[in-house]
């Protein structure tokens, strides 16, 4: 547990410390959000705000992760070099939030809300996501086990693998469904991005959900040991667990500043680098249906965007709800922010609990039965 508090201890440090640094910075240079006008009124009064938030959130997450790794190293003599599947995460995670920062640099140089343009997004996140996925399937410890698995998994691997098409098609197959859940998960944290603290509160919890399962997976891996009924072909869970905890340090170090009224936020940057890094979790845990429960909160919002975009366009203007993402639809039925806000939190703290309750459940039915 040690390198897992002080990943936490390090993320939540340098995220509180370091984020009234950049917004000094981002504030002498004028570097501030812009406000979609199509959005709630209310919003116009955020207009200048610092934005590329993310970019402190996540250094401290990889500070944190690397500094835990160090230090456990020199005082507890264990292995100082990271796992194959940390890279991948970090990789993924830093390389979602690139692609961010380049959004929200051309969105403060054009004075616009508007930056990458759609395709320009998808082309960059789906080169991003094939060099992560094609990657992750490389890399065989000890075991033979890999950083993610050509099965499509929900607590654990499912007998559906791609593979069984072939070589070829079915590392192609691995790949677009890699990509499908990396952009899914990028563009949902995107949306939920809308109001003061609500992206980074709901993902806290989320990845709180990945700490515990990481940290389960870690204790119970398989070992090759005659007898074990239910164990996890996973590779390196420690150290995703430590990632896990320095991004949950971060995230709370940054809410600090993000909270109602905020005095910064996390930008392109930050929900892009969220959304890659939740994806990551959930190839590399191999929970990857698990996470439509898990982050579920994000999902329902991703899919009233997708009903409202669609109804419009069939009916010709008309509309399901006063406005999307959801929650600017409770703003506009005069829901105060703050309340929107903390309502939309324990929604998605029910949903991480009842993720987290069919993993467990899961390993109980695996030893016999919930009841015995």
């Amino acid at each position: 547990m040690i390198p897992i508090l002080l990943a936490a201890t390090f993320g939540l440090t340098i995220s509180i410390f370091g984020t009234p640094i950049l917004i000094k910075y981002l504030t002498r240079h004028r570097y501030g959000q812009f406000i979609r006008e199509e959005g709630p009124e209310s919003h116009q009064k955020k207009l200048g705000t610092p934005t590329m938030g993310g970019l402190v959130m996540m250094l401290a997450t990889a500070l944190g992760f690397f500094l835990s790794l160090v230090i456990t190293a020199v005082f507890f003599k264990s292995s100082w070099v990271p796992s194959a599947s940390a890279l991948l995460a970090l990789f993924l995670m830093l390389g979602m939030a690139g692609i961010g920062l380049i959004d929200d640099i051309r969105k403060i140089s054009q004075k616009q809300s508007e930056g990458l343009k759609p395709r320009e997004k998808f082309i960059l996140q789906g080169l991003v996501g094939t060099i992560f996925t094609g990657l992750a399937l490389l890399f065989p410890n000890a075991q033979g086990r890999t950083p993610a698995s050509s099965a499509i998994s929900i607590t654990r691997d499912t007998a559906f693998d791609f593979l069984t098409f072939g070589p070829i098609i079915g590392i192609l197959l691995f790949i677009l469904w890699g990509n499908l859940i990396i952009t899914g998960t990028s563009n949902a944290v995107n949306l939920t991005d809308g109001l003061d603290g609500l992206a980074t509160g709901v993902s806290i919890l989320v990845f709180s959900g990945y700490l515990m399962i990481s940290l389960w997976q870690t204790q119970h891996l398989c070992n090759g040991v005659a007898g074990e009924s239910v164990c996890y072909e996973v590779r390196d869970p420690q150290q995703l667990a430590m990632i896990a905890a320095s991004l949950i340090g971060a995230l709370v170090g940054f809410l600090w500043w993000n909270t109602s009224p905020a005095s910064i936020f996390m930008g392109d940057t930050g929900a892009l680098g969220l959304g890659g890094a939740l994806a990551a979790f959930a190839i590399l845990t191999r929970t990857e249906l698990l996470l439509v429960l898990l982050a579920g909160l994000f999902v329902v919002i991703t899919v009233t965007v997708i009903m409202q975009l669609t109804y419009f366009r069939l009916t010709k203007g008309n509309r399901i709800f006063r406005m999307t993402p959801l929650q600017h639809h409770f703003e506009l039925g005069g829901w105060p922010e703050v309340q929107v806000v903390i309502r939309f939190w324990i929604i998605a703290g029910v949903f991480v609990m009842l993720g987290l309750g069919v993993f467990y459940g899961d390993w109980l039915i695996g030893h016999g039965g919930i009841v015995n």
